[in-house]
C-alpha cells in the first residue's frame, strides 16, 4: 500500500490523533532519531535565562509526541493517520507564583525567549496571588533516563502489517456470524525530556499500545441489534502485546477468556461474534437484588470512577469543580477515619507497575514515582498529591503523579494507577462463584454515569451471566447495577487471589479546562459484591 494513499485519508483517525500543534506526517518519521545534545543545549538555555529574569524556580519540558491511529470496517480502511507534535514547555515560579509558556520553535535561543515571558507571566500573577506557592522539595538526580520495557517497538511494525491484522479482525467477526465488524489501533509514543533547576536532566521513552473492537449482530426480522467491544484493555507494552501468548490467558466460568499482559484478538473476535449474536436470544434480566461476581475487565472502570478520580486531592479540594465535578471524599473524612470499604479492600497508586499505561520513571515535574496506599483495610489514609499540593497533606515529599499530555500544555495532577490489591487467601473465580445464590457476573465496560461528587453511580458492562444456587446458567442482558461508593465497597465479600489479577485501563481520560488526555491502568481480581441493586435498561418506563 502507498503511504500517500493512507495519508489522503480523513474523518474519525485523524480528528482522535490530532492534538495542538500537532502535524500529519509520513509513518517513516516517527522513527526519526532525536538529538540528544540539541536538547540539553535547549534545556541549559532557558534555565539561564529563567534564573536570570529571576524565577527561583524553572522546569523544562522537552517533548516529542507520537500518535499513529488505524481505523477499519469490515473490508474497508477508513483511515491511517501519523502525528507528530513537538516543542518546549517552561515553568517556573516567581515572587510565590507560578507562570508558564510554550513555543514550537526550535533552539536555544527560542527557548531562553520563553523562559523570560513564563518569567513575565508569573512576575504579572504574583500580583494577585494570596499565598506563595509551596513546592515540595525534590534531590537534582543529575542525567538519567527510563524507557518502556519492550521487545517489539510498535512504530517499527509496517502499517500494512498493522493493516492486515485490524481486516483479518474484521472477517473473523463477520465469518463468525456478526452482521457489522469495525476495528481500531492506537499507539503512542511520548518522547519527553525534563530538566530543571533542581538539578535533574531527565529523559523518558514512553509507549501505551490499544486494539479495541465492536462487532454488531442484527435480527433482520425484527430489526434488533445488539453488540459486543473487545475485552482487551489498553497497556503500556509495545507490539508485543498481540502476540497472543497463551499464558497471558485466563479460562473464565460461563466460557469467556480473560486476557492479562498478552492478547489474542483472533480468538476474542470470534467469540464476541457468537456472544453478539446470542445476546439477541438472551432473557432480559429482573430488576433486584444481586450478588455481583465483576470480572476485572468490568471493575476497572469502577475503580477509576469511584475510587481514582474522588482521590484526586485537586477534586477533593474543589480545583476541578467545572470538569466532572467535584469529591465526595473531603479532608475531614480521612482525618475521622472514614470506612470507604469492608476490611478486605485495600487501594494502592502506583506509577511503577510494569506494563501499565502510567508506568514512567519520573513524573512530569522530575518527581520519582512509586506505589503508595489509598484505603488501608477498607479505611481512607490518602489521596493523590503533587509538589504544590502535597503540604495540605501533611507530608513533605511529592507522590509523584503530574502530568502534561503535550509540551504545550502545563503540567498538573492527574490519575496514578489506582488498584484494589488480590485477596490475600487462595480463591479462584470458580471458587468465588460457588458461594453465590443469586447473583450476575459481568466482565466488559458498558455505558456508565457518576454524580459531580463521585457518590452515586450507575455501570453496564459487555456480558451478563447469570448465577443460580453456585453455577453459572445462562447469558442474559439489559443489566447495570446501582452504586453509593462508600455502601458498595463496603459490599465487597471476596477477592480472588494474585493468580487472577489483571489489568484494566482507560486510553483517553480526560481533565482539566482547557482539557487534556492521559492513561492509565486499574489492576484487580475478580471480586464479588453482594446484595447490590440492578436493574433493566431496556424496562420501559411508560
Amino acid at each position: 500500500m502507498d503511504r500517500r494513499d493512507f495519508l489522503s485519508f480523513s474523518g474519525l483517525g485523524l480528528a482522535g490523533a490530532m492534538l495542538p500543534h500537532s502535524r500529519v506526517i509520513a509513518a517513516e518519521t516517527l522513527l526519526a532519531p532525536v538529538d540528544g545534545a540539541a536538547r540539553k543545549a535547549r534545556a541549559d538555555a532557558a534555565l539561564a535565562a529563567a534564573r536570570q529574569a529571576g524565577a527561583s524556580y524553572c522546569d523544562v519540558r522537552i517533548g516529542r509526541y507520537l500518535r499513529q491511529s488505524l481505523i477499519t470496517r469490515e473490508d474497508k480502511v477508513q483511515n491511517v493517520v501519523n502525528t507528530e507534535s513537538s516543542g518546549i514547555g517552561i515553568r517556573v515560579i516567581v515572587d510565590g507564583a507560578w507562570g508558564f509558556a510554550a513555543s514550537n520553535r526550535p533552539g536555544p535561543d527560542a527557548a531562553a525567549a520563553t523562559a523570560r515571558q513564563a518569567v513575565a507571566i508569573a512576575r504579572a500573577d504574583a500580583r494577585t496571588r494570596t499565598q506563595p506557592v509551596q513546592l515540595a522539595p525534590v534531590a537534582g538526580v543529575g542525567e538519567v533516563s527510563w524507557r518502556t520495557p519492550l521487545r517489539k517497538n510498535a512504530m517499527e511494525v509496517p502499517i500494512k502489517e498493522k493493516v492486515e491484522l485490524l481486516l483479518a479482525v474484521n472477517a473473523a467477526a463477520l465469518n463468525a456470524g456478526a452482521d457489522f465488524a469495525a476495528s481500531r489501533m492506537f499507539l503512542v509514543n511520548e518522547q519527553k525530556y525534563f530538566a530543571s533547576t533542581d538539578g535533574s536532566y531527565i529523559d523518558q521513552d514512553v509507549h501505551r499500545i490499544w486494539l479495541p473492537f465492536t462487532v454488531t449482530a442484527i435480527d433482520k426480522a425484527s430489526g434488533k441489534f445488539r453488540t459486543r467491544d473487545g475485552l482487551s484493555a489498553p497497556m503500556g507494552m509495545g507490539y508485543e502485546y498481540l502476540d497472543a501468548d497463551p499464558a497471558g490467558k485466563f479460562a473464565l466460568p460461563g466460557g469467556v477468556t480473560g486476557y492479562g499482559r498478552s492478547y489474542d484478538v483472533m480468538e476474542d473476535v470470534v467469540a464476541a461474534a457468537k456472544q453478539a449474536r446470542a445476546k439477541l436470544s438472551a432473557p432480559s434480566v429482573k430488576p433486584g437484588k444481586y450478588d455481583l461476581v465483576l470480572d476485572p475487565s468490568n471493575l476497572f472502570l469502577t475503580i477509576h470512577e469511584n475510587v481514582g478520580h474522588p482521590l484526586e486531592l485537586d477534586r477533593v479540594l474543589g480545583y476541578e469543580a467545572n470538569y466532572a465535578g467535584t469529591s465526595f471524599a473531603t479532608l475531614d473524612k480521612r482525618e475521622a477515619g472514614y470506612r470507604w470499604g469492608s476490611g478486605i479492600v485495600n487501594f494502592t497508586a502506583d506509577k511503577t507497575e510494569p506494563g501499565s499505561l502510567g508506568a514512567v520513571g519520573f513524573d512530569d515535574e522530575g518527581v520519582r514515582t512509586r506505589r503508595w496506599d489509598l484505603v488501608k483495610d477498607g479505611v481512607l489514609v490518602n489521596y493523590q498529591a503533587t509538589r504544590d499540593e502535597v503540604h495540605i497533606l501533611g507530608e513533605t515529599e511529592s507522590h509523584g503523579c503530574s502530568y502534561a499530555d503535550s509540551w504545550s500544555s502545563v503540567q498538573f495532577q492527574r490519575m496514578a494507577n489506582v488498584s484494589l490489591a488480590p485477596g490475600k487467601d487462595k480463591l479462584s473465580v470458580a471458587d468465588m462463584i460457588k458461594d453465590v445464590e443469586n447473583g450476575i457476573y459481568i466482565h466488559g465496560r458498558g455505558s456508565y454515569s457518576i454524580d459531580q461528587q463521585r457518590y452515586n453511580a450507575q455501570f453496564g458492562g459487555q456480558l451478563y451471566y447469570e448465577i443460580r444456587n453456585g453455577q453459572v446458567t445462562r447469558q442474559i442482558e439489559d443489566v447495570a447495577y446501582q452504586i453509593r461508593t462508600p455502601e458498595f465497597w463496603n459490599a465487597c465479600a471476596a477477592i480472588c487471589d494474585e493468580s487472577d489479577y489483571r489489568l484494566g485501563g482507560s486510553f483517553f481520560d480526560g481533565k482539566g479546562q482547557p482539557s487534556q488526555v492521559s492513561a492509565v491502568s486499574h489492576g484487580s481480581a475478580t471480586t464479588r459484591f453482594n446484595g447490590i441493586n440492578v436493574i433493566n435498561t431496556a424496562r420501559s418506563l411508560g
